[in-house]
Parts: structure tokens; sequence; C-alpha cells
């Protein structure tokens, strides 16, 4: 079955990933850095951020990931929970567990989030930042065989240039 993948900054609880029991030897950046390596291969990242633990836990550090994808975060949660993935201790990965009373309203993705979400799915790979819009009318609607339609048929293209970022 196929997942929808909306545009939208990933609030749900299913595409966010609990990582604790995180090793406190190496820095927040250098963690971030493993973590992203670990995480990314199971689909696109939205967001990997490292906290360091409360001050009454022991010494180290946990991380919250956000993937754009449920099914990709489910399957990283499987696949690394309890694991020694860059560290000699195994880490802990949990779905995350938001109350479905709190309702949340989706926000946009900014361009560069958005560039980034349809190279992945749609392989892109920054070739273009334009969007071109080819109206095309049904040959029904114009009461004309599908062939004698065909044979009248021209594109007229509108182009749409995505704004440059800073």
């Amino acid at each position: 079955m196929a997942e929808l993948v909306p545009f939208a900054v990933p609030i749900e609880s299913d595409k966010t990933l609990l990582v604790w029991e995180l090793s406190s030897g190496p820095t927040a950046e250098a963690l971030h850095h493993s973590l992203f390596t670990a995480f990314s291969q199971f689909g696109l990242l939205y967001s990997v951020r490292v906290f360091p633990n409360a001050a009454v836990a022991h010494p180290g550090f946990y991380a919250v990931i956000k993937f754009y994808s449920a099914r990709a975060a489910h399957r990283a949660q499987k696949a690394c929970d309890r694991k020694q993935l860059f560290q000699k201790s195994p880490v802990k990965v949990r779905l995350g567990t938001r109350h479905k009373a709190v309702q949340h309203q989706a926000l946009a993705l900014n361009s560069s989030k958005c560039q980034e979400l349809a190279n992945y799915y749609f392989g892109f790979n920054g070739c273009s930042k334009r969007i071109i819009k080819v109206p095309c009318s049904p040959w029904k609607q114009y009461g004309q065989e599908e062939e004698g339609y065909l044979s009248d048929f021209s594109l007229e293209e509108e182009e749409f240039r995505l704004p440059e970022l800073d």
C-alpha cells in the first residue's frame, strides 16, 4: 500500500523517534552526524536533534529524530532498537507517543525542505527549480473524435520559477 507523504512539517507521533542511552563520550555534534548517517538509510529525515540528559540522570544524551514517512520511522525503530549502531553500548529507540486529543495544524515546509523532499522521492537531483503548467483539455469536451482532436493538439506552456534561496 502506498504512503502519502505531504509537503508539510512532520508532526505525527508515528514519524518521530526517541533515541536514548547515547554515550556521553562524543560531542553533541558528533552524535548528530552519527545519528543522521545511521537513520537516513531508512528514509529522508526532516530533523535530528540531540539533547543532553537531565542533571538527575546519568551523563549522556538523547535524540529526537523526525522522518517524513511513518513507514520509514517504523523500519528504523525495528532495525535500530537495542543495537550498537555507532557506540559500544546499545541504544534504545521508540516511536513517539503524543496523545491523539492534541490537534496541531500542519505547517508548510520552507522551500529548501520542499526541494529536498521532491529530490528524494521524485529524483530531480536539483536539476530544475521551475514548474511548468501544461493545460490540456479532454478531447470529448470539444465534441471531436480522439484522432481528430490529437491532430489539432498543441501545447501552451506557462513557466513559474521558484524564488532563489538566500
